[in-house]
Parts: structure tokens; C-alpha cells; sequence
């Protein structure tokens, strides 16, 4: 049985590549709309975008309380290591400071009249040991002598421990005091500035203070994307990715997969929405452009690329699928005792067949094929055409459903102009 005439394009020797131009398989994420928590993450296959994060970001926290009275660099100027950044006003400290520095020199005005008089009882104790030796001094002379020495070396002790203590609480202050000062601890750009000169800002001892500004290194950028559980296989470390940006529409930049999450994150759990996905950081290699977090881009990564193979375009390949009846079948009255147990045992569904139709004679000719990797344009033949020859590329439903081995085609590769209004047919 044939069917009614059908109109297909087809590719032909010119556009079925000859032992084919480097071809490879990507994964395309199309990400966007990301939420800022901690880090940042975008939603895969969404329709919508990623955003570039930068790999190194340093917070400058205020770790003491005051007044910013200098503040040299504002967002987006870049700054050197060891740059000052911020300075926060030191007038509270400076009574402090003076305390504490009075009280030490008191313990040591203390210590030195403690070995004055240790120097004193330690000659009236030798004078009092040599006239017990003689039994001109009684014993209970000598243990007073004794005695007396040994009071003063404790108050030496006290006074030295005291000198110790005043100066921690010193050291201390003077920390406090080289806090007011911060310099950049890196190379870079400041991405953020909360604060403006004159404003206080708060500082606590073990927790993180007012965020004052943020810095980053903007040499070094990267993108997260979440990958879903069943593709997060096919990606290895060191995988190629292909970033485009949208404020950059020209250029194409290049990266590589440095790190592939092991734990999941989900979305929607217990809902028909729930979502399993991986993080994969994709560190961008050429970041000559003025990159700034928060861009929004397209991101392919490259799984698996091969060189010189035969392919077609991906939409001319479909699957067909056949019915077998295995076993030992003898007479039609044998089949009918069969239990209905057995009949599924004999009669088995074998797997969609992959196929292409070829043009042989104006007629849609079915050949079974194996396939290889894939883009998004086109997908490799391994198996079951051969260069030159014309492969059908029609509409979805012509290649699916309609087109059958033996079918009549018609070639049309002539372009569909679209006609205006008003145009006759």
C-alpha cells in the first residue's frame, strides 16, 4: 500500500556533510532568575539565565564599633593589597589606652621598692645568721630575718604578675586600636560599599560586624548552574562550556567544569514539582571583557566532541516501532490453547528502531540506522547511510507519522517566502 504524494525536503550530498565537520554533543541550560542566598544558584532548564559570581569575594567587617573617618575608595574603583580601605575613629580608646599605661607604671614603681627592700632584709638576715652562728642572736631573731626576706619576694611575685596583666589588657587595646585600621587583603575591585564616611558602624567581638564594603576579584569569575539528576552524569571535570552574555552579545567566552557538587539540592519536596539538581561551577578562562557579578548569560557545556564523522540533521531522524512473534509456532489451533501467560511469552515487542528515509526514485525509502552524539542541529550517523546520499527533512509529523517505506515524495527545497498582506496567492 502507498500512500498520497508527499512534499519533503531533503539534504542532499552539499548539506550532509562530508566525513563531517568536528561535531559534539552538548547540554544546554537557558537559566536565569536566581535568588541570592549565600550563593548564587539558577534554575535549569527554565528559559531563563545564569548570573556570573566571582570566584574569590572578600566582606571588609568592621570588627570594632566607631565612626568612619576615612573611607579612600568608592564602588568600583579598584584597589591594591595592603591599600587602606577604611579607617574608623580611635577617640574612644585614647582613655583606655591612657589607664592602662598609668597602671603599669605604678606595678612597676611597686616592684622596684619591693626589691629595695628585699635587697635590705636579705644584708639583716646574713647580719642576724652570722651572730646566730656566734649565739649572739637568738633563733627567733633569725626566723624574723627569715621571715621578712621571704614576704618581700612574695610581694615582688605580685607585683611582676600585676605588671604581666596590666600589659595583656594593654595588648588588648592596642589590638582593638590596629582594628580601626583596615587595609584590602587582595588585589581587586570593591563590588559593594554600605556605608558612607562619617557613619558608625558596629563591631562585636566573636561574630562578624557591619559589612562595610565587599571586594572581589574580578579577574577570576564563575558560573553556577544546576544541573538535573539525569544529566549531571554525562558532565566531567574539565569539561569545555561555551558562556554567552547578554551584555556582550558578540562574543562567545570559554570555560571549563573545576567542580561538580556530590550533594543534591532539591526544590518542591513531596509536590509533583519537586526537582533534584547538582551545582557545576564552570570557571570562566578569558575574562579580558569588563565582567561584573550578576550578568546574565547561556551556558552550553560540551560532554563529548568527535572529529570527521557523517551526520544529519537531527530532525530527520525518528523511530519506528516492530512487532515479532518468536517461538515454536505450529497450527493456529495451537496458539488458541495457549494460556494467555504463554501468548505474551511468544509475542514480544521489540525496541523502537531508529531510521531515516532516503530518496531512491522519488520515493521515501525507510533505513535502519545507529546513531552517535548530537548538537543541537544535527546528531551522527555511525551506521546505515553513506555519504552523498538525499535524507528526507521534513516536517515532524511527515517524518513520525505519515512517511512509510515505499512512500511517494516530491522534493521541494525551495525556500517558503512569506507573503504579506494584501498578496495574491
Amino acid at each position: 500500500m502507498t500512500m498520497a504524494e508527499n512534499t519533503v525536503q531533503t539534504k542532499d550530498a552539499n548539506t550532509v556533510p562530508k566525513k563531517k565537520k568536528k561535531k559534539s554533543r552538548k547540554l544546554l541550560w537557558i537559566i536565569g532568575g536566581i535568588v541570592l542566598i549565600g550563593v548564587i544558584l539558577a534554575v535549569v532548564f527554565s528559559g531563563k539565565k545564569d548570573k556570573l559570581v566571582t570566584v574569590q569575594t572578600v566582606d571588609i567587617s568592621a570588627e570594632v564599633s566607631g565612626e568612619i573617618i576615612s573611607l579612600p575608595f568608592k564602588e568600583g574603583e579598584e584597589v591594591r593589597k595592603n591599600d587602606l580601605v577604611v579607617k574608623i575613629k580611635q577617640d574612644a580608646y585614647s582613655p583606655a589606652l591612657q589607664e592602662q599605661n598609668a597602671s603599669i607604671k605604678v606595678a612597676e614603681s611597686n616592684l622596684e621598692v619591693n626589691r629595695v627592700a628585699l635587697e635590705r632584709n636579705q644584708l639583716e638576715f646574713d647580719r642576724v645568721k652570722q651572730l646566730h652562728s656566734k649565739g649572739l642572736a637568738t633563733q627567733s631573731e633569725l626566723d624574723n630575718a627569715q621571715n621578712s626576706v621571704s614576704q618581700v619576694l612574695a610581694q615582688i611575685n605580685s607585683s611582676e604578675a600585676q605588671i604581666n596583666q596590666q600589659r595583656t589588657g594593654l595588648s588588648r587595646i592596642k589590638y582593638d586600636i590596629s582594628k580601626t585600621t583596615i587595609y584590602s587583603p587582595m588585589d581587586g575591585t570593591v563590588t559593594q560599599l554600605n556605608n558612607e564616611l562619617g557613619e558608625k558602624v558596629l563591631g562585636t567581638i566573636s561574630n562578624q560586624g557591619s559589612v562595610i564594603m565587599t571586594i572581589s576579584d574580578l579577574a577570576k569569575m564563575e558560573c553556577q548552574v544546576e544541573v538535573g539528576e539525569t544529566d549531571v552524569t554525562l558532565v566531567s571535570l574539565g569539561d569545555t562550556a561555551r558562556i554567552e552574555i547578554d551584555a556582550f552579545p558578540d562574543k562567545i567566552f570559554i570555560g571549563y567544569v573545576y567542580e561538580i557538587a556530590n550533594t543534591a539540592t532539591s526544590k518542591g519536596i513531596g509536590t509533583q514539582e519537586e526537582v533534584v539538581n547538582f551545582i557545576v561551577k564552570i570557571r570562566i578562562i578569558d575574562n579580558a571583557f569588563e565582567l561584573r557579578p550578576g550578568m546574565s548569560c547561556t551556558v552550553d557545556i560540551v560532554v563529548d566532541q568527535r572529529e570527521n564523522v557523517l551526520s544529519v540533521p537531527i530532525q530527520s531522524v525518528t523511530t519506528r516501532e516492530e512487532e515479532k512473534m518468536t517461538g515454536d509456532i505450529a497450527k493456529e489451533s495451537e496458539i488458541e490453547n495457549l494460556s494467555r501467560e504463554s501468548e505474551k511469552k511468544l509475542s514480544k515487542k521489540i525496541k523502537p528502531k531508529e531510521v531515516v528515509f532516503v530518496v531512491d526514485n522519488n520515493a521515501a525509502k525507510k533505513s535502519e540506522v545507529k546513531t552517535g552524539i548530537s548538537d543541537d542541529s544535527y546528531i551522527e550517523i555511525t551506521e546505515g547511510v553513506n555519504e552523498g546520499q538525499e535524507i528526507v527533512k521534513g516536517s515532524f509529523k511527515a517524518i513520525t507519522k505519515e512517511l512509510e517505506d515505499g512512500s511517494k515524495v516530491k522534493i521541494d527545497n525551495e525556500p517558503k517566502k512569506i507573503k504579506k498582506d494584501g498578496e495574491d496567492e
